[in-house]
C-alpha cells in the first residue's frame, strides 16, 4: 500500500499522516498525536555532506536515519542515539542492494563515480533515490534506470546542480520571451590568503571533475557541449570583484527542459580573481587533467580547508516581458551555521539542505512519486517554504538570532 504522500509505509511502522509535519513549523513534540509514520532512509556516504544530511534529517524527529559508508572511523564521528550505521563496500552490487530493503528512500552523498551503483541498487530494490552528482554521465544513466520504474528518481538535489535551477526556472517563467538565461554560483573562502584565492570547502574529486569534464549549453538555441575553465568573465558583487568560468554539470537538466526556449544558457563557478589562470597552469600546462590523483594530492597537501566560507547564487535571466526587453536577477549569499549543535559550512549546509527538502517535499506529495523527476519541476517558493529549503531564504536551522543569508547587489 502506498501514502497519499508517495512512500510506502513498512509493515511495523505507525500509520502516516505527514501534511502537518512539513507544512508547518510546530515542534515535533505537537504532531506525534496526528499519527507520525517514521521514515525509514539510508544515507550513502559518512563524509562532510552526508553527516549534515544524516543530522538535519534526524533532528527533525521524523525520520529514521542510517548511514553507511566503508569507513569505520568515518562512521563512528556520525554514530549517535537515533542515528544507526552500517559499514558497506559500495562496489558489492550484492550487499548494496540488501542494504537498501526495508527502507523508503535512499539519499546517495557519495563521490560522484559511485553515484552509479547506488542508483542501480534504487531500482532493484524499488526504494525511492535521491543524489548529489554534478556529473552529466551519472545523470544520463540515472534517467534511463527511471523509466518505468515504480519509484522517484531525483538526482541533482544540492546547489548546483540543484537550488540553481529552480531559481533560474522560477525566474524564466515570469518572461513572455528568453533571451539569455545565466546561472552563476560559488562556494568560497570568506579570508583567501593563497596564491590561488581558494580553500577546500567540498569534496576535491568533485572540483577537479567540473573543472575538467565538458559542459553542456544552449548556444543559438541549440544544445552544444562547451569546454571547461573556459569563457572567462569577471563581475561584481556588493562592490567585491569575482570572475566566473565554464565547468561541468553545474546546469542540470535545465539545458533540456528550456531548449528551443532560449537563445543563450550557460552555467559558471565564480572564484575569485587569478584563480582560473593557475588552475588551466595546473590542468593544461602540466597535465594534470590526465593525472587526477596527483592533483588531489597536490590540492588536499596544500591547500587549507577552511570552514570559513560562504556560498553566492547569482542568476540572471533576460527577455521579453510586456513589451519590453527586461532583466530579472536574483542573487544572494550564504553563510555557515550549526546542525545539531554543530557548526556546518556554508556549502554542507546548502547542499544538504537541498536533497533535505527534496525528501520532505516528495514525503508530503508535492514531486511525483514515481520515475525522473527534474529540480526545474519544483516551485521556488514551495521549495523557500519549506523547513530545509528555506536556509536559500536566510533563516536558520535552529531558530537562533542572526541571518544565515542576505541578498546582494549585482554589478555588471
Amino acid at each position: 500500500m502506498t501514502s497519499q504522500h508517495g512512500i510506502s509505509p513498512k509493515p511495523n511502522g505507525l500509520s502516516v499522516n505527514l501534511s502537518m509535519a512539513f507544512c508547518t513549523r510546530l515542534p515535533f513534540s505537537l504532531l506525534i498525536n496526528r499519527e507520525i509514520h517514521m521514515h525509514s532512509i539510508l544515507v550513502i556516504g559518512a563524509g562532510k555532506i552526508g553527516s549534515t544530511i544524516a543530522d538535519m534529517l534526524h533532528e527533525t524527529g521524523d525520520y529514521a536515519v542510517t548511514v553507511a559508508d566503508g569507513s569505520a572511523e568515518a562512521l563512528s564521528a556520525v554514530a549517535r542515539d537515533g542515528i544507526k550505521t552500517v559499514q558497506l563496500d559500495f562496489n558489492d552490487a550484492v550487499a548494496l542492494q540488501n542494504a537498501l530493503k526495508g527502507h523508503d528512500a535512499v539519499l546517495s552523498a557519495a563521490p560522484y563515480h559511485l553515484t552509479g551503483h547506488v542508483a542501480q541498487a534504487a531500482r532493484l530494490a524499488n526504494v525511492h533515490y535521491f543524489d548529489l552528482t554534478e556529473d552529466v554521465a551519472t545523470t544520463k544513466m540515472v534517467k534511463e534506470l527511471a523509466e518505468g520504474a515504480a519509484t522517484a528518481f531525483i538526482p541533482q538535489c544540492g546547489l548546483a546542480p540543484g537550488f540553481i535551477s529552480i531559481v533560474a526556472h522560477d525566474i524564466a517563467r515570469r518572461f513572455d520571451k528568453l533571451d539569455t538565461v545565466r546561472l552563476r554560483v560559488g562556494a568560497l573562502p570568506q579570508y583567501p590568503s593563497n596564491a590561488l584565492s581558494y580553500n577546500l570547502t567540498w569534496s576535491t574529486d568533485g572540483v577537479i571533475n567540473e573543472y575538467i569534464e565538458r559542459c553542456e549549453a544552449v548556444v543559438d538555441g541549440k544544445l552544444r557541449e562547451v569546454p571547461a575553465m573556459e569563457e572567462l568573465e569577471e563581475f561584481s558583487l556588493d562592490g567585491t570583484r569575482y570572475e566566473a568560468f565554464n565547468t561541468s554539470g553545474g546546469l542540470g537538466t535545465l539545458c533540456e527542459t528550456l531548449e528551443g526556449q532560449v537563445r543563450s544558457l550557460n552555467y559558471k563557478t565564480i572564484r575569485y580573481p587569478g584563480h582560473c589562470a593557475l588552475m588551466r597552469v595546473l590542468l593544461n600546462d602540466l597535465q594534470l587533467r590526465n593525472r587526477r590523483e596527483v592533483l588531489k594530492d597536490i590540492l588536499e597537501n596544500a591547500v587549507p580547508a577552511t570552514m570559513q566560507d560562504m556560498v553566492i547564487v547569482f542568476v540572471t535571466v533576460t527577455g521579453e516581458r510586456g513589451g519590453r526587453h527586461v532583466q530579472e536577477t536574483y542573487a544572494r549569499k550564504v553563510y555557515g551555521q550549526k546542525v545539531a549543535g554543530v557548526q556546518r559550512t556554508a556549502i554542507q549546509v546548502t547542499t544538504a539542505a537541498g536533497i533535505c527538502a527534496m525528501l520532505d517535499l516528495l514525503v508530503a506529495g508535492k514531486l511525483p512519486k514515481k520515475g525522473f523527476v527534474r529540480q526545474e519541476e519544483i516551485d521556488l517558493d514551495t521549495f523557500l517554504a519549506n523547513r530545509f529549503g528555506r536556509v536559500y531564504a536566510g533563516e536558520l536551522l535552529e531558530g537562533e538570532d542572526g541571518t544565515a543569508a542576505k541578498k546582494l547587489v549585482a554589478v555588471a
